[in-house]
């Protein structure tokens, strides 16, 4: 059976699905799925932190504090671990630092 999808999905997002013996705890199917959320929402969030950050709150980690802490609660549809990543993408996308959603989620 070919795969003929396109979309590349990085390492730090299949992480979020692979069990310790490095099999997927989700089809492909779902995996692929979740990475398009997540991604989308990543670039979606990239205006609203530049916003912030120009207009409201200068303190870059203190916007995705925020994000994070919006992105956890349950009314926003993605895990614990898919929160920790969109912040981390969102991050990287806007080139800032981010370190702290670096590693395994604490909790």
């Amino acid at each position: 059976m070919s795969d003929d999808n396109q979309i590349h999905i990085p390492p730090s997002f299949f992480a979020l699905y692979t069990d310790a013996r490095q099999r997927l705890s989700e089809p492909l199917a779902t995996v692929r799925d979740r990475y398009e959320v997540c991604e989308d929402l990543a670039n979606h969030l990239v205006g609203h932190a530049q916003v912030l950050h120009h207009v409201e709150v200068p303190s870059e980690d203190e916007i995705l504090d925020r994000i994070h802490v919006g992105l956890s609660s349950a009314e926003a549809g993605v895990s614990a671990a898919e929160a920790r990543w969109i912040v981390r993408r969102l991050a990287e996308l806007l080139g800032w630092r981010g370190e702290r959603f670096d590693g395994p989620a604490d909790g």
